[in-house]
């Protein structure tokens, strides 16, 4: 009974408009009232205990470092060099903008920070070539999920908070399935491109120049996560690392970092660090609650008792995720389900780290995935047309995305080939 009304109470809280942060918590103190003797202290002192926590300070630096990189002119910088490559191809732009997403993903860490740095100049270039802007929109907003798989990502960091899990291990498992990502929506970009008649970018530039333009831009994820596969630094000193790099080239290099501009960076990092720590807080305490109650105990039996089929589990846990993904952000779903699903995937055999990548990607296929879908809303604002435009677009982004999500599943090597490369 407990469970349903936890769980009922959050749900029609958030249906009803309220905040996630607020919902979270009225939920938890609600049933803390009314099925337990535990005192409402408790729930503030787990919120606090929750963020408490050193790796959770790599979150407010690494948005601070794709804030300023974004007004730093990296994002634009990139956009030239990929150019190079696939520039000419069919459906180029929107080639340059899905590697260029998949690359400012490994500098930013945030979904919503690389479909807006990216979209703000791809977009308006898409447009400029007769792109249809319900297609330039969708095809941004999916190319930006990849920001929260390529390593460094922000919400790896809280399910390694939430759950014990090396972080480090974590973000050497999501770089293939960043890639495949990439690779699956530039096929999508290709087939669409072709039957509409988008046609590569005509002019030719050089090699050479564009990469001189671009080598710092390129240097960001290289020092980065060179630093931390090489065991340098931890990856909370990495996003410190990040900002430093991000404020020299962008003062000093680049020359585009006023101090307008860096105190606008910082306002955004505050605000966006405010609403995260936020939830984190509430989260941990509604996750605290939960193991209170045994009530992951009991899921897990539920689940275990409607099937011992892994392939029929998995697909049934890949389906709620999706549907939580749809309604709420990632970071309270990723600290409330993660301890109640982590105990069902393990009797499964599946490694926590797998499971980490698995259930990050449902949640960021929830980014442009009505009615939440916060990347649409971005791309939509850029683009400015009706989010609905995007609707018929997204469709086969989405469906490029599911056939990574099944390897991610069902395929181990997929997410932990390159953990047993690793020294």
């Amino acid at each position: 009974m407990s469970a349903v009304f936890l769980f009922g109470s959050l749900l029609l809280l958030i249906v009803l408009g309220m905040p996630i942060g607020y919902a979270i918590a009225f939920s938890t103190m609600a049933s803390l009232v009314l099925f337990s003797d535990i005192p409402l202290t408790t729930a503030a002192q787990k919120a606090f205990a929750g963020v408490d926590s050193f790796p959770l300070m790599a979150i407010p630096f690494f948005i601070l470092a794709g804030v300023l990189m974004t007004h730093g002119g990296i994002a634009r910088r990139l956009i030239g060099f990929f150019d190079v490559f696939v520039g000419r191809i069919t459906g180029g732009l929107g080639m340059i903008c899905v590697v260029t997403s998949l690359f400012f993903g490994a500098i930013s860490g945030s979904a919503m920070a690389t479909t807006s740095a990216v979209g703000s100049f791809m977009i308006p270039e898409m447009d400029r070539s007769r792109y249809d802007a319900g297609f330039s929109g969708a095809l941004v907003a999916s190319a930006g999920t990849i920001g929260i798989i390529i390593p460094p990502s922000v919400p790896f960091v809280i399910y390694g908070v939430a759950t014990g899990t090396s972080i480090g291990d974590l973000f050497i498992a999501g770089i293939v399935p960043g890639l495949l990502m990439g690779l699956a929506l530039m096929v999508v970009c290709y087939a669409v491109s072709r039957k509409r008649g988008y046609r590569g970018v005509s002019e030719s530039k050089r090699f050479f120049a564009e990469f001189r333009r671009a080598f710092f831009a390129l240097l960001s994820p290289i020092i980065v996560l060179g630093g931390i596969y090489a065991g340098i630094f931890t990856p909370t000193e990495a996003a410190v690392v990040s900002v430093v790099y991000a404020l020299f080239v962008g003062i000093f290099i680049y020359r585009e970092l006023t101090p307008g501009k860096i105190y606008k960076a910082l306002y955004e990092t505050i605000v966006i660090n405010g609403i995260t720590t936020f939830m984190v807080g509430f989260s941990m305490g509604f996750a605290a609650y939960l193991s209170i109650s045994r009530i992951p105990a009991r899921i897990t039996e539920a689940l275990l008792g409607i099937t011992d089929n892994k392939i029929l589990l998995l697909l049934i846990i890949n389906v709620f995720l999706l549907i939580v993904g749809c309604l709420v952000d990632n970071i309270p779903a990723c600290i409330i389900l993660a301890p109640i699903l982590l105990p069902v995937v393990r009797n499964l055999g599946m490694d926590p780290v797998q499971f980490g990548v698995m259930l990050t990607f449902n949640l960021a296929i929830g980014f442009v995935t009505p009615p939440y879908g916060p990347n649409l809303f971005v791309a939509a604002s850029i683009a400015k047309i009706p989010v609905e435009r995007m609707f018929v677009s997204i469709v086969p982004c989405i469906g490029a995305l599911l056939v990574v999500l099944g390897v991610i599943t069902y395929m181990p090597a997929a997410t932990m080939g390159l953990l047993t490369l690793a020294p």
